[in-house]
């Protein structure tokens, strides 16, 4: 060969691409595809039992959303703080706010206007009343747990057994007001007015808006479009249960009555936790619910009116029964998933996973995904945030039967 030459230059193929040594070919192994793992899982709190709910807000000013969670068994309020990416998967800072019977959910609010957030907390069982638990106003005592104090609205104790509240200011003025819903007979939807010192629960007034059977999901949206929010709702029980919002009048007349609007039938599905989102990318806000015992439901917007068109994405045969459901871009493909978590999620069944759609989001049948593994029986509603700062969601949920309590799901996707 001179100097020149070149050696001679074959493509890159395989030699099964050339249809040469076809048996070999036939019998080689492809690559190998690892089966899919549930996402690490971190306790942010195990002291307690009967773990129910989350609801975050940003309670010191730092920028990271907290926590407040009720105890039901355990009869605890408590308050946890983000103590950032680096130490999320560890145990967080946390108080104990109040003892209370039953605790169903706690919501933080600075009901007094002081700067310090303060929790309300919702119960049933023999309780059945609604407690304000008062945050110390010194920020540096936040965590101290002598330095929160505890009392019932005595208007509320008896009346009903309450399941969740909302902080909002409905009328447009005074202090912050809060919806509350209920379960049992009767329950209720409606809100609590704040009288002009928030500090005399006894002045504290409550507008009932909607008989309820079993209340789950409060959301504040404004699905008419006018300017000021409507109350979304999901009602689990009794004749009436389905999806429905009750449309604002205006601060002026926010005593009632609001107009009552359905979404999908009347008394056809036992709906749980709720979420709306716009699911098919369309411009227009859809809304999502999980089913006990059926599939996850999803009811698209339907343009240029106040319809909804109603499909239904089918639960996988190996998860629990359907409990919440939240929408995020879990595995930043660019298309929106779904996370759902359930009960009854015994026989080594999952109490999370995550689904895809394949073609649409219409598809009745997407690609299931495993999360939290077999681990927990009774999970609640959902809250997907980047709490490790990795550029993907987190599930944060918790869990109530094996005592898994406040807990994260670490997305593996980054």
């Amino acid at each position: 060969m001179s100097p020149t030459s070149k050696p001679l230059s074959i493509p890159a193929l395989s030699l099964c691409g050339l249809g040469l040594l076809a048996a070999a070919c036939a019998s080689s192994p492809g690559p190998e595809t690892k089966p899919e793992q549930p996402w690490e899982r971190h306790a942010i709190d195990a002291s307690s039992q009967g773990a129910d709910g989350v609801r975050p807000a940003d309670v010191n000013g730092d920028g990271l959303l907290d926590f407040a969670t009720g105890w039901e068994e355990g009869g605890t309020v408590r308050a946890y703080l983000n103590p950032g990416p680096s130490d999320a998967p560890q145990r967080w800072p946390a108080v104990t706010v109040g003892q209370v019977g039953s605790p169903e959910d706690a919501v933080f609010a600075d009901l007094d206007g002081d700067g310090a957030w303060d929790v309300i907390s919702s119960t049933e069982g023999h309780t059945d009343a609604l407690y304000v638990h008062w945050a110390p106003a010194d920020p540096a005592r936040y965590l101290d747990a002598s330095a929160w104090t505890t009392a019932p609205i005595p208007a509320s104790q008896g009346l009903t057994k309450w399941m969740f509240a909302l902080p909002a200011q409905i009328d447009g003025q005074r202090g912050v007001d809060f919806f509350a819903g209920s379960k049992g007979s009767p329950a209720f939807i409606g809100w609590w007015q704040s009288p002009d010192d928030p500090r005399d629960l006894q002045a504290w007034t409550w507008r009932p808006l909607y008989q309820a059977g079993w209340m789950m999901s409060l959301i504040q949206h404004d699905v008419d479009g006018d300017g000021d929010p409507d109350l979304v709702a999901s009602d689990r029980r009794e004749g009436r249960r389905g999806l429905l919002w009750l449309e604002n009048p205006g601060a002026a007349e926010a005593e009632g009555p609001w107009a009552e609007h359905r979404v999908g039938p009347v008394d056809r599905d036992e709906v749980m936790f709720m979420t709306i989102a716009d699911l098919d990318q369309d411009g227009l806000d859809d809304m999502l619910a999980a089913s006990k015992d059926g599939p996850l439901l999803f009811y698209r917007r339907l343009p240029g009116t106040a319809e909804w068109e109603r499909h239904e994405i089918a639960m996988p045969a190996s998860a629990g029964t359907g409990k919440a459901v939240a929408v995020a871009d879990l595995d930043l493909d660019g298309r929106l998933d779904l996370a759902f978590t359930c009960e009854h999620a015994e026989d080594g069944k999952a109490g999370a996973m995550w689904l895809s759609f394949e073609e649409s989001p219409f598809d009745p049948v997407w690609k299931e995904h495993p999360l939290s593994g077999p681990e927990g029986i009774k999970f609640d509603r959902i809250e997907l945030l980047d709490l490790d700062a990795d550029g993907d969601l987190d599930l944060i949920t918790c869990e109530e039967r094996d005592n898994l309590g406040v807990i994260w799901y670490e997305n593996p996707t980054r």
